[in-house]
């Protein structure tokens, strides 16, 4: 990707907190009561619009659209691919080592934060028929949306997120995993062509690689085949995208929390970096992971490729340091090469469409500022 010289640009992951009129439509919507669709349409414009403004207002160097038109990082299966059927009876493990370890803590979290507030009941998707995508118009709706906004914001550089394949629901029709995760894969192919034509980068997020090396339960081997198919179906799925358009996400579904059964970076490192991507983003603010710098010692990367490290959490309200940012990212720059680290934040903070969110959005823009003032600080010991 063609960065700013002579700096450290910032950025984040994708979601941001939307605001709570969006909220009472979307739900609204999503349970089928009866909805005006123009007014809603009309109002997700308004608020793409003062959202890519917001980040602006904040020294965000490349923007999104904070995935306000989306429900939540599962609602993929709901609204924009067919083959699958909601099984809201079903119980599916959720980070059970971790829950297992802390069962009076995650009673609590799971009760008032992540899911808490929700517009829309989370339930388990399983495919059922062949896979197709069906979320053209509103895709289009979203990308026109982002474009416009950009537009009234001086052509500001923005990316979209996407999912992985390994992030759709599960498997009960296809023979092998290998053909669903390739079937998913080439159904949301349409969805990573049209960001691209769009002309915005694409981001693909993929929680589920590093998640995968944390399942206790699983010997190492499986865990290994698994995440290798995960990779397999996904650069099936990016053949012919130009790696530099694309950035690669990966992280851990818990927010706050112990933590302590899930992966490091370098358990995952490796299937990372044979994702055809140019860019690539992990948590590194919060502490479980902030040791995680010494990989860039023993892995190098490929010429053209950069990383964006988390130097923002959305784990705690604590709002990271400007001297400390500035100390990660130098380190960073020190293992990998300036011009090749991106700032970013660990996660999304509102990777779900829900009233309250762990971090409060004044606090969120706040961390944002604080990114900038470190990448600035950087910066100016890198370059001078």
């Amino acid at each position: 990707m063609a960065y700013g010289e002579n700096r450290i640009q910032t950025t984040h992951v994708g979601s941001l907190p939307r605001p709570h009129d969006v909220l009472d439509m979307m739900k609204t919507y999503l349970t089928g009561e009866a909805t005006d669709e123009a007014a809603y349409n009309a109002r997700l414009a308004d608020a793409v619009a003062e959202i890519v403004q917001q980040q602006v207002d904040n020294g965000l160097d490349i923007v999104g659209d904070g995935e306000v038109p989306k429900a939540g990082f599962f609602a993929y299966v709901r609204e924009r691919l067919d083959g699958f059927e909601a099984r809201p009876d079903v119980k599916v493990p959720f980070y059970q080592a971790e829950v297992d370890a802390f069962p009076e803590y995650y009673k609590e979290y799971f009760e008032r934060a992540m899911m808490g507030g929700s517009v829309a009941p989370v339930a388990p998707f399983f495919c059922t028929g062949p896979i197709t995508y069906t979320g053209e118009d509103i895709l289009k709706r979203d990308l026109e949306n982002l474009k416009t906004a950009c537009d009234k914001a001086c052509g500001v550089r923005a990316f979209v997120p996407s999912i992985a394949p390994s992030g759709v629901g599960r498997n009960d029709y296809y023979k092998t995993d290998e053909e669903f995760y390739n079937a998913v894969g080439e159904a949301m192919r349409t969805e990573y062509l049209a960001i691209i034509e769009a002309g915005f980068d694409l981001q693909i997020d993929d929680p589920y690689l590093s998640d995968n090396f944390g399942e206790s339960e699983m010997e190492q081997a499986q865990k290994v085949r698994r995440a290798d198919i995960f990779v397999e179906a996904l650069n099936n799925a990016l053949r012919g995208i130009p790696p530099e358009r694309v950035r690669y996400h990966t992280c851990y579904g818990i927010n706050e929390g112990p933590r302590i059964h899930e992966a490091s970076l370098r358990d995952v490192i490796e299937h990372v970096l044979r994702v055809e991507a140019s860019v690539f983003s992990f948590e590194a603010a919060n502490p479980r992971h902030e040791h995680d710098y010494h990989v860039f010692e023993d892995y190098k990367l490929k010429d053209g490729q950069a990383i964006m490290p988390g130097v923002i959490t959305h784990a705690s309200n604590i709002v990271e340091h400007p001297e400390l940012i500035a100390e990660w990212l130098v380190r960073f720059a020190g293992l990998v090469g300036r011009d090749n680290v991106i700032a970013g934040a660990d996660c999304g903070f509102s990777s779900q469409a829900c009233y309250h969110t762990e971090v409060h959005p004044t606090v969120i823009w706040a961390k944002f500022q604080a990114m900038n003032e470190g990448a600035a600080l950087a910066s100016k010991k890198l370059w001078g």
